[in-house]
C-alpha cells in the first residue's frame, strides 16, 4: 500500500470510535459533525477490507480486526502526537479536564485506593478518577490499547516496555475462629490445614479460580477442601468469625478486617513455603510519554504504605 494515499486523519477517527463505541460521540471528541465520523468510518471499512465496527444495540462494537489493529494504532498515533506536542510541564495543582481510568481488583479497592484517592484529592482536584475491576485475563490488552491507564494488584503480568512499579510486600495468613473445636488442642500445621474446609475468595464471575496457594499444593499433590468461594475479600473473616470455616489472605486485609476477640491468626504452614509476594503497579508504555500519566504513577509509588502493613 501506498502511504502517501492514506489520509492519516482516518486512524483518528478509529481512534475515537474504539474509545467510545459511538459514532456521535466519537465526533463530540473529535469535534466533527456525525455525517463526518460516519463518511470516515465508510473510509476505513474499504481501507482495511473489514466492518470494523458493527452495531450492537446502542453501541458499535469492534470486530476482531479492529482488536487486533488498535495495539499498532495506538502507539503510531501517540509518537505522532508526541513529535508534534513540545514538551509541557505537567501541575496537577491546577489541572483539569483529565481523567485516569484505574483497575483494581477487590485487595487493592479497599487497601490502596483510599490513600490514592486521598492523595489525589489533595494534590490535583480538578483530575477524575475511574476505577474499574482488573480482570486478569485482559488486563495487559487493556493497558496495551489505553483503555486502562494504571493496573494495581499482586501477581499481574506484563509486557516489555510496560511500566511496572513494586509498590510493597504482602504475605499470607491463616484466620480460624477463636474457639474452633478442631483447634482447641493446639496443634495446627499442614494436616490440619487439609483436614479443615475452607473460604476462599475467588474474584471470577464463577468462583472456580484458583490462587498461588491451590497451585503451590497441586504441585505437592495435595488438595484441600474448600468449603465456600466469596467473590468478595472482606466477606472472609466475618464468615470465619461465625463458623468452622479457615481462609487464607492477605495479612494487611486480615488484620484490618478480623475481630481479635472471634478470630485468631495461625501461619501458613511451612510445607507451603509461600515466600512474600509483591504488590504492584503497571502501566502501559504510554505512561513514559505522558507526563500527567508518569505524575501519578510516580505519586502512588510514594505513599506511604504504613497504614497498610498493619
Amino acid at each position: 500500500m501506498n502511504l502517501s494515499s492514506v489520509d492519516l486523519n482516518l486512524l483518528v477517527v478509529f481512534e475515537a470510535l474504539y474509545q467510545t463505541r459511538n459514532v456521535t460521540a466519537a465526533g463530540r471528541t473529535l469535534n466533527r459533525a456525525q455525517p463526518s465520523v460516519s463518511n470516515a468510518l465508510t473510509r476505513l471499512r474499504t481501507l482495511f477490507g473489514d466492518p470494523l465496527f458493527v452495531r450492537s444495540g446502542g453501541s458499535m462494537m469492534p470486530t476482531a480486526r479492529a482488536h487486533q489493529l488498535m495495539p499498532q494504532i495506538r502507539p503510531v498515533l501517540e509518537q505522532i502526537r508526541h513529535a508534534l506536542t513540545p514538551p509541557t510541564h505537567f501541575d496537577p495543582a491546577t489541572a483539569n479536564q483529565r481523567r485516569f481510568r484505574l483497575a483494581a481488583g477487590d485487595y487493592a479497592d479497599i487497601t490502596l485506593l483510599p490513600l490514592i484517592i486521598s492523595r489525589l484529592r489533595q494534590d490535583a482536584p480538578g483530575i477524575d478518577i475511574r476505577v474499574s475491576r482488573l480482570d486478569r485475563r485482559t488486563i495487559v490488552q487493556q493497558l496495551e490499547r489505553g483503555e486502562i491507564d494504571v493496573a494495581l494488584g499482586g501477581h499481574l503480568n506484563a509486557e516489555e516496555g510496560m511500566l511496572v512499579q513494586p509498590l510493597f510486600n504482602e504475605s499470607f495468613v491463616c484466620i480460624a475462629n477463636q474457639q474452633h473445636p478442631q483447634l482447641a488442642a493446639g496443634h495446627w500445621g499442614l494436616r490440619e490445614y487439609l483436614t479443615l474446609p475452607h473460604a476462599l475468595y475467588a474474584p471470577s464471575d464463577d468462583g472456580s479460580a484458583r490462587g498461588i496457594i491451590d497451585r503451590r499444593l497441586a504441585d505437592m499433590g495435595l488438595e484441600r477442601r474448600v468449603a465456600a468461594t466469596f467473590s468478595h475479600i472482606i466477606a472472609l473473616p466475618a464468615v470465619v468469625a461465625g463458623s468452622d470455616l479457615i481462609a487464607t489472605l492477605a495479612c494487611s486485609v486480615a488484620r484490618r478486617f478480623s475481630d481479635p476477640e472471634k478470630v485468631c491468626f495461625l501461619p501458613l504452614p511451612s510445607e507451603l513455603a509461600v515466600a512474600e509476594f509483591s504488590i504492584d503497579l503497571i502501566a502501559g508504555r504510554q505512561a513514559k510519554r505522558d507526563p500527567a500519566l508518569a505524575w501519578l504513577c510516580n505519586t502512588i509509588a510514594q505513599l506511604n504504605v504504613g497504614d497498610i502493613l498493619i
